[in-house]
């Protein structure tokens, strides 16, 4: 876990970030949006709870805390869910119908502390809506993203996300090659489904967040990136035509293993 630090208009990041043996590291990132009514925007890893809840308390008492946005209920994004509704028993939590019950298969939840929100509903935060939608790419059908009317950054979810070699601050640090080819690797990962989409809808639903236009991409797995939308919309658009990805075998665990204690393989 990192330093929690602004990153737009009354928008901070709790930063923290996931190796992957032999792809590189992973971002895993949680917002905080100091809005009329504050708003916490996922909630971690697991193994990172004790140095998550510090972040937070960085950034803002939890007690004050009035909604925790939800973009799916993975196992990256819920690793301080419980731990947060403790400290914020004023919070609601915003999900979906079928995030509800996703989360339901581990642990029962107050029915009164939740607010279902689906992709073309707004929610009101007291100083500014969050526009739901569904973004371009995803690995889970509860997903949904938002847009912030203030401040007008996308929080994307899982789409744009990048597999790096190491981590940086902001997006706009990696050279285009590494930025391309980091968001490749991790979409066909993360939306295998892209090599069998429809060229034309997909175009439309890039397009889409094209037209919205952001300030910065907020993305759960990317640094903050600003200025960056239309050449990573790019990226993302190539992706169906690129080679699908095949995780390693098992004789190619046992060279791993083996150059981790150093024996034979």
């Amino acid at each position: 876990m990192h330093s929690a630090r602004k990153v737009a208009d009354d928008t901070y990041i709790l930063p923290s970030e996931f190796p992957i043996p032999g792809f590189g590291t992973l971002a895993v990132n949680a917002y905080v949006i100091k809005a009329a009514e504050p708003v916490l925007v996922d909630t971690g890893l697991l193994q990172d709870s004790s140095a998550f809840m510090a972040a937070l308390e960085s950034v803002i008492d939890p007690g004050d805390l009035r909604w925790l946005y939800l973009t799916h209920p993975d196992l990256d994004h819920v690793g301080s869910l419980h731990a947060v509704l403790e400290r914020a028993p004023q919070m609601r939590l915003v999900t979906t119908f079928l995030g509800f019950g996703i989360l339901s298969l581990a642990n029962q939840l107050p029915m009164d502390r939740l607010y279902f929100l689906n992709p073309g509903e707004g929610l009101d935060v007291g100083d500014r809506t969050l526009n739901a939608i569904r973004p371009p790419t995803f690995d889970n059908p509860s997903t949904t993203a938002f847009v912030d009317s203030k401040s007008r950054a996308l929080f994307s979810s899982d789409s744009f996300g990048a597999l790096l070699p190491e981590m940086v601050d902001d997006a706009r640090d990696l050279t285009d090659d590494v930025l391309h080819g980091g968001q490749v690797v991790w979409a066909t990962v993360d939306s295998p489904w892209l090599h069998n989409i429809d060229r034309g809808r997909f175009a439309t639903e890039l397009n889409a967040v094209r037209g919205i236009d952001p300030t910065i991409v907020l993305s759960s797995h990317l640094p903050p990136a600003a200025g960056l939308t239309d050449r990573m919309l790019k990226t993302i658009s190539s992706v169906p035509d690129s080679q699908p990805f095949l995780g390693p075998n098992q004789p190619a665990l046992e060279a791993m293993l083996a150059s981790m204690t150093g024996s034979p393989a």
